[in-house]
């Protein structure tokens, strides 16, 4: 502690400076060391505040990339869906556009083969005319037969009897 003397006066009074001068110097230096504990105490009080500042900036930067984070992850979702939905309707128009070429291909296959079973039901029509025809005039021409020979019997038994 340092001491400072002032010139006493003549008076009574130098005494009592003389005492006012310890208890001063004492004080100061309670203050100084009050105010070198406060700037002490004030120097991890800030410190810790700008670390608390530093914390919450940081905090607050963690939850807006967290926000980005979902947004971009939204986004890819919605993405995603928006390709598979696109990939199923483009496989839906495929497979709609094979089944037009499986029916169409099946159509033709059908007429093709009505068109062959026509034909081949005129060509047994045909045929069948063709064979009661035949059948038709052999019977016609047996039966003529038939009636020429019962004709010539008659007239033979005829002119026999007349003769």
């Amino acid at each position: 502690m340092t001491n400072k003397k002032r010139p006493a006066r003549k008076t009574g009074k130098a005494v009592e400076t003389q005492v006012k001068e310890p208890v001063e110097a004492g004080q100061e230096q309670v203050e100084e060391s009050a105010s070198i504990v406060e700037e002490q105490m004030m120097k991890p009080l800030a410190e810790v505040l700008g670390q608390a500042e530093k914390a919450y900036a940081a905090y607050m930067e963690a939850e807006r990339q967290v926000s980005r984070i979902y947004k971009d992850n939204e986004r890819q979702v919605t993405n995603a869906y928006r390709r598979a939905e696109q990939q199923a309707n483009s496989t839906c128009q495929e497979s709609i556009a094979q089944a037009m070429q499986i029916r169409d291909g099946a159509e033709e296959l059908a007429r093709a083969s009505y068109q062959a079973a026509r034909e081949q039901a005129d060509r047994a029509c045909e045929e069948a005319i063709a064979q009661a025809i035949r059948e038709r005039d052999e019977a016609i021409a047996r039966g003529w037969n038939v009636r020429e020979e019962t004709v010539e019997q008659a007239w033979a038994i005829y002119s026999k009897i007349i003769k």
